[in-house]
Order: C-alpha cells, then structure tokens, then sequence
C-alpha cells in the first residue's frame, strides 16, 4: 500500500531497514552529532551573546558567520539532512527517526570526550534508556 499527495508516491508501508539503509542513517546521525560538537567549538570561540540589542546580534551573527567551526558545523548539518532525505525513501520514519535518539548518546559521549563536559550517573542512566529505546523500537 503507497501514500499519494497529487499522485506523487511518498513511502511505502512496512518498508524494512537493510545495511545499506541503516549505514545511510547512521552517517547522517554521526554528521549531526558532529555539527554539534562543531558549532559548540565555534560558539566557544565566539564567546557568551547577549541578547539585550539587535547590535550585539548582529555581532554575535557576524562573528558566528566567520568562525570555521561554525560554518563547518553547518555544511555537516546540509550533508546529514540530505542523507536523512535519503534514509526516507527507503524505511518508513516511524523505523528510521527513533535511531536519531543515537545522536544524544554520541554527542553526549564526545562532549565529555572533547570539551569535557560532565556525564553524571544520571546523564549515564539518561544514554543507557536511549539505547534500549532505539534497540525496542528497532526490533518492532
């Protein structure tokens, strides 16, 4: 059974994640964890941005706009959409958007790894639901 909006085919019902598929995702969502971790290096640099006027905005966008890790962040951010476009054509999203939730878990990992933010028992217990989430949700 197919999905039409104006007689275009959307997705197609039951559709199973094969290797392929589940590499496709797993790209975009590693792309994604990545462009955090980015834009979190960029933000750094750029330093703390008040929001009080359209001035300091306006030079916080400027700086950000100018700030390699930043723009890097967004390029991966481009990739990982575009890959994410590919991963719906072929598994419906109800299969493919709970293995987003990976994302936290690597982000989480490699900003304790990188920027050494803290992961406390209860970020750890947080990661470890994810992950028997995504492994529930995969298997049904």
């Amino acid at each position: 059974m197919s999905t039409k909006v104006c007689g275009t085919i959307l997705a197609t019902d039951n559709q199973a994640m094969n290797l392929g598929t589940f590499l496709i995702i797993l790209s975009g969502v590693v792309l994604n964890s990545g462009a955090q971790l980015m834009l979190k290096a960029g933000a750094r640099n750029i330093g703390s941005v008040s929001m009080g006027s359209a001035s300091s905005l306006l030079s916080a966008a400027m700086g950000a706009a100018t700030q390699p890790w930043v723009l890097l962040g967004l390029v991966c951010y481009f990739v990982s959409a575009g890959l994410w476009i590919v991963a719906l054509t072929r598994v419906d999203v109800t299969v493919a958007y709970p293995m987003l939730s990976m994302g936290y878990v690597i982000a989480a990992l490699l900003a304790w790894q990188i920027f050494g933010e803290p992961l406390s028992a209860g970020r750890v217990a947080g990661i470890a639901i994810i992950l028997v989430g995504v492994v529930v949700l995969g298997r049904s």
